[in-house]
């Protein structure tokens, strides 16, 4: 841990390969499932991977809100803790600007965060992030827009265990049945089992949701489809994804049943960047 604010913890891992990069990678992880995924354990470790090939590697961690954090919007996460956190790397490291990486919601943070603030980001990666919320497949969205958010959340947080819940249902042999199966179909290996296990505790941990900042993001984008559609504002300032100039790598789930293919494949269409990647 290298800084924090309220719960949320900025962390940065060790070196492992010797010389770090001279740009640092900050990762911004969703606020629905905690940041561990990216460094699960030491053979399935994308931060792992990451320090081997010699990059700096920062980590936000959101932490669990409460019922202090019920009025918490969209805002407050990215002009005050992420712009905080890209701050405070940049004033130790001596830069004018870093690399992000955005993992699905954080993804759609990473990529308002370099529309508001083109010179603090060097490269932008992101990996399985909605763009367009209203492709055909994505069935998230068709039951978000149906919603009556606002009488839904009133003036609470959402629980984590109730969006999980949904999540799986989204998918409900696949997700709740079939992992099972299969789990007992196979050979009693103990580093397998041992495996499946985390990824079980990892499904499982779902921090509470602030309920202004759910609000927000359920209507602005999910009913309103707002990357697309235009109208996107943070702090009375245009959130504009066709501004994006910087380097972009897209990284797609094929298999991805919150975040369909084609959702992600829109920043393609939408984005001004000459370097821009999609890798599937």
């Amino acid at each position: 841990e290298v800084w924090r604010s309220g719960k949320l913890r900025l962390y940065r891992f060790r070196s492992i390969s010797g010389i770090p990069s001279a740009v640092p990678l900050l990762i911004v992880y969703a606020l629905v499932n905690r940041p561990y995924m990216m460094d699960l354990e030491p053979d399935r470790s994308l931060i792992r991977g990451l320090l081997s090939r010699g990059l700096d590697v920062y980590l936000i961690d959101w932490g669990y809100p409460d019922g202090a954090d019920r009025f918490t919007t969209l805002e407050d996460y990215l002009e005050g803790q992420l712009a905080s956190c890209v701050d405070e790397i940049l004033k130790v490291r001596g830069l004018d600007a870093l690399n992000l990486l955005g993992v699905c919601q954080g993804g759609v943070f990473s990529l308002c965060f370099s529309a508001l603030h083109p010179e603090s980001v060097r490269n932008l990666i992101t990996m399985v992030t909605p763009v367009d919320f209203h492709t055909s497949a994505d069935l998230l969205s068709k039951w978000a827009r149906k919603i009556d958010v606002e009488a839904w959340v009133g003036q609470a947080n959402v629980s984590g265990e109730v969006l999980n819940q949904l999540f799986l249902a989204l998918m409900p042999f696949r997700l709740s049945q079939q992992k099972y199966a299969d789990l007992l179909r196979g050979k009693p290996d103990r580093a397998r089992i041992e495996n499946f296990m985390r990824v079980e505790r990892w499904i499982y941990d779902s921090p509470d949701q602030a309920g202004a900042a759910f609000r927000e993001f359920v209507v602005w984008f999910y009913q309103q489809n707002r990357f697309v559609q235009g109208g996107l504002e943070i702090g009375g300032r245009s959130v504009d994804l066709r501004s994006l100039e910087l380097p972009i790598l897209s990284l797609i789930g094929t298999r991805d049943h919150l975040v369909p293919p084609a959702s992600s494949a829109a920043l393609h269409g939408l984005a001004r960047s000459r370097d821009f990647t999609t890798l599937e």
